[in-house]
């Protein structure tokens, strides 16, 4: 095995072992990012949601007041605003997924799932806790999930919540008695949950792993090149040479000229202590032919 070779088994071994302990922290430095990427994602869609309540709550209670003692109108409910408003923004983007569950709640619809209970039951539990994050499975696609609490922080709320002989008639004729009530001043009723998918996350940090492992490569190969240019020049040429001014010397032919090679490294000192030996070895051979 040549010289050569040797050094270039040794640089691919040692390329392998930094690429193989960088691998590691890059991916999880990039799943980091990527996680964060996610939660101004759902930061920004919460936002939506909140203006949406806002709006709905200042805006269009007051305009349709009267109205709704007649007839109760959802549209004037924030939660059913906010959720109807992103089902809008599901036409665009279906991969994301927004819910306000409640345990309890008027409209049947908002009604918790099982996975969707867990999350409140766990908040509840929390009360100190202001988000939750975890990692659902939703239309086979897991999702990044924030959990914001629902409290109940105004007592205004209870108008509709406490009995059924407080909230307004139309409301209980259009949902019936038996639900969304018995709600309590600062407890958590329910949850704001959203999601967004993993898989566009995750295809970002492949990315951008394929991308470092590809640049490393090509940076690699370029060094590669490069130092064997370097080897081949500055090592390997002198020490060939002098190897065969060596060998030529070991079979007996004195007339090949001594080999020179400038500077003061180790291949220049080599080749001074050979050139001594040479000539110390002619002198020796000189003296026995007398």
């Amino acid at each position: 095995m040549g010289l050569r070779l040797k050094f270039n088994i040794i640089l691919a071994v040692c390329y392998l072992i930094g690429l193989g302990l960088s691998i590691y922290p890059f991916y999880q430095i990039s799943r980091r990012e990527a996680m964060e990427q996610l939660q101004s994602q759902i930061d920004v869609l919460r936002a939506q949601a909140l203006s949406v309540r806002r709006y709905t709550s200042e805006e269009i209670q007051p305009l349709l007041a009267e109205h709704s003692s007649i007839q109760f109108l959802p549209q004037t409910v924030p939660s059913f605003s906010a959720q109807t408003s992103f089902r809008n923004f599901r036409g665009f983007y279906p991969q994301f997924f927004y819910k306000e569950a409640a345990l309890n709640p008027t409209n049947p619809a908002d009604l918790a799932r099982d996975w969707e209970r867990e999350l409140i039951e766990k908040l509840r539990a929390n009360p100190d806790l202001a988000k939750d994050i975890s990692f659902q499975t939703i239309d086979n696609r897991s999702h990044y999930t924030v959990t914001y609490p629902l409290v109940i922080k105004d007592e205004s709320c209870l108008t509709c919540h406490s009995t059924p002989d407080r909230a307004p008639t139309s409301m209980v004729a259009l949902y019936g008695n038996k639900n969304g009530f018995g709600w309590k001043l600062n407890e958590t009723i329910g949850a704001q949950i959203i999601s967004v998918p993993m898989d566009i996350a995750e295809g970002s940090i492949w990315r951008n792993l394929g991308l470092f492992v590809g640049t490393s490569s090509v940076i690699f190969l370029v060094l590669l090149v490069l130092l064997n240019v370097l080897l081949n020049r500055y090592v390997i040429s002198p020490v060939t040479r002098m190897a065969k001014t060596a060998e030529a010397v070991s079979m007996g032919d004195a007339t090949i000229a001594e080999f020179e090679y400038p500077g003061s490294d180790e291949i220049a000192s080599l080749s001074r202590s050979f050139n001594r030996m040479r000539r110390s070895l002619d002198s020796a051979l000189k003296m026995l032919e007398k």
